[in-house]
């Protein structure tokens, strides 16, 4: 990719344009990072870069940006231009083409105006980016009120950024999108979704939505979430805090190798298994209650796991992370019992495709309470890795619901898939091996 990027750069400088890496490619080179994208900027117009290129795209040819594809790698090609009035809080009323500087000048943060030419290996700075990035620093370019109503998703950008490279807001940043907090509400739930799933997904995502709730913005994104603030636990298994403390730090434990070095399964969590991991307790607030002292939360998993599908159905997530995300939330208590259940219960639930996140929300469940006790999990830990590769070669169905129908004589309905059910379990339980077996058992027992 970093190669064809260069070849396009040749390209527009051949024909006598300007052309440089542009924003977070720049950044993450200068801070170490291997760029997954490299964007372009240049002074050729829309049209002069269809021209050039031979594969394109005018995603927004309006605000005069191309996609080039070249060697099987998207490449976004921006033409030089300033903005002017943001009256949706997100895209310019106009644009005007212009010159290198007034693009930089145009952008959110200093540390996302930085232009390089890879052909000369020169870093253009109009703004002093790289003095933040040597000062860790998250400043906004220019006016910081401007920025942020500009595009109200930079509130959450500041977030992200800060603390997915272990940086400091500058003060009057800071002052700014705690001041401007509630504008984020007036964000489509898309775009704020898939800012909330780069956080989550980033360094430090327990700590970004402390910041979230300190500045005022989580009230309009996740308000759930923030009613876990101050909830009380009982001291005697929950010594780490209130139940907010609790789900930041089960977060937390996902990607803290010295809780785990080998969690199952392999670090990096699945975004459902990230919101699991924050949402598993959220229906806490819901099913409190406390007698004779004891404080309780009774059925609180299934609360828990409506809430969350509430709440990510509320910010468009697509149906098979919701639907992974419930499952998890639902069921992360049952995972305790796993060593007293009969052998085809239990393996029942090591086949199922989610047990290992299962396990995994379980972990860091534990990782996340004072004083932590993980012998429990260990032991169905190595029961499970015990067993796994045996029960994986096993036939997934004996029988098919239009076999059971057809054997019995029935009809569609509930009973068949309990029939099923029973089937899957006798075969667990190792008392069933053939279709032979299936079709006997069920004429003797249906």
């Amino acid at each position: 990719m970093k190669t064809t990027s260069i070849q396009i750069i040749e390209i527009l400088r051949d024909a006598g344009h300007e052309a440089y890496w542009a924003g977070g490619c720049v950044r993450d080179m200068l801070l170490g990072i291997e760029p997954k994208d490299f964007d372009i900027v240049t002074s050729a117009k829309p049209d002069e870069i269809e021209k050039l290129l031979e594969h394109t795209i005018p995603i927004g040819k309006k605000f005069g940006v191309i996609l080039a594809i070249k060697n099987g790698h998207n490449f976004e090609i921006a033409t030089f231009r300033s903005d002017s009035g943001y009256s949706d809080g997100r895209r310019p009323d106009a644009v005007e083409f212009t010159n290198a500087k007034e693009d930089a000048l145009r952008r959110d943060f200093t540390i996302n105006a930085l232009l390089y030419d890879p052909l000369k290996d020169i870093i253009i700075d109009y703004v002093d980016g790289q003095r933040d990035l040597r000062d860790k620093l998250i400043r906004f370019i220019g006016d910081p009120d401007t920025r942020i109503n500009e595009d109200h998703l930079r509130i959450l950008r500041a977030v992200r950024f800060k603390n997915s490279y272990g940086m400091q807001y500058h003060p009057e940043t800071y002052k700014s999108i705690k001041k401007h907090a509630e504008l984020i509400k007036k964000v489509s739930m898309e775009r704020t979704r898939d800012e909330l799933n780069k956080m989550i997904l980033g360094e430090n995502s327990g700590q970004a939505f402390e910041e979230l709730f300190e500045i005022g913005a989580l009230e309009f994104l996740i308000p759930e979430l923030c009613k876990l603030k101050g909830l009380a636990q009982p001291l005697e298994y929950h010594k780490e805090g209130d139940v907010w403390d609790h789900s930041i730090r089960s977060l937390n434990a996902l990607t803290d190798e010295e809780i785990d070095p080998n969690p199952l399964p392999a670090n990096p969590p699945s975004l459902a298994l990230k919101w699991a991991a924050l949402f598993h307790d959220i229906g806490k607030y819901d099913t409190f209650s406390e007698e004779n002292k004891r404080i309780r939360y009774d059925h609180h998993a299934e609360v828990s796991s409506e809430i969350a599908k509430k709440i990510l159905t509320r910010l468009r997530f697509p149906k098979a992370i919701i639907d992974r995300a419930y499952w998890l939330i639902r069921h992360h208590m049952m995972v305790d019992p796993l060593l007293t259940m009969p052998d085809s219960r239990k393996r029942h639930w090591f086949l199922h495709e989610g047990f290992e996140e299962l396990l995994e929300i379980y972990r860091v469940d534990i990782a996340g309470t004072e004083p932590k006790d993980f012998s429990v999990y260990e032991k169905i830990k190595k029961l499970y890795k015990h067993e796994i590769a045996e029960l994986k070669l096993l036939p997934k169905q004996l029988l098919t619901g239009e076999e059971v129908m057809e054997i019995l004589k029935l009809k569609p309905g509930i009973k068949i898939g309990e029939i099923i059910e029973k089937i899957r379990e006798e075969q667990l339980a190792k008392n069933l091996k053939t279709k032979k077996d299936a079709k006997e058992y069920i004429l003797k027992n249906f």
